[in-house]
């Protein structure tokens, strides 16, 4: 089956205005009838319209990713964030430094460099754990995995 292009923008009218995300009012309006497809589709891929769910969706990540970006949060932020995810404390963490090193990082006293911070790595017996990335201003960009 093939669709001539005169099929393709007579069907093209009538959906354009669900496929297309150029401002916030469209965004919005996008958004709730992504909300609506989840609550009758749910995860049913053989649904019709999950094609459309997973379209629709597609674009909507697309535009958050361009309007909505959010700052990269500091080597303090991500510290407090890892170590209150995990249960932590400052003495639970020897390899980024001492326990009055970590104090001074949290409270925002010396910068958490990237060596330091990437000293955290997988291990299953302490729980310790790090699967994020971060800009240090002397190093650049950080992964720990």
């Amino acid at each position: 089956m093939t669709i001539s292009t005169k099929e393709l923008q007579d069907n093209w009218a009538s959906i354009r205005s669900i496929l297309t995300i150029r401002n916030e009012r469209e965004y919005d309006q996008a958004v709730k009838r992504l909300n609506g497809l989840l609550d009758e589709i749910g995860t049913d891929e053989r649904h019709p319209l999950y094609g459309l769910l997973d379209a629709l969706g597609t674009l909507i990540h697309a535009y958050e990713q361009e309007h909505f970006k959010e700052p990269a949060p500091s080597g303090t932020e991500m510290l407090r964030y890892f170590m209150e995810e995990h249960g932590l404390r400052q003495s639970d963490l020897p390899e980024v430094g001492s326990k009055r090193a970590v104090s001074e990082d949290l409270r925002g006293k010396r910068e958490l460099t990237a060596n330091r911070f990437a000293r955290l790595r997988i291990d299953s017996t302490s729980r310790r754990w790090c699967s994020f990335s971060f800009t240090c201003k002397a190093r650049g960009s950080v992964r720990c995995l």
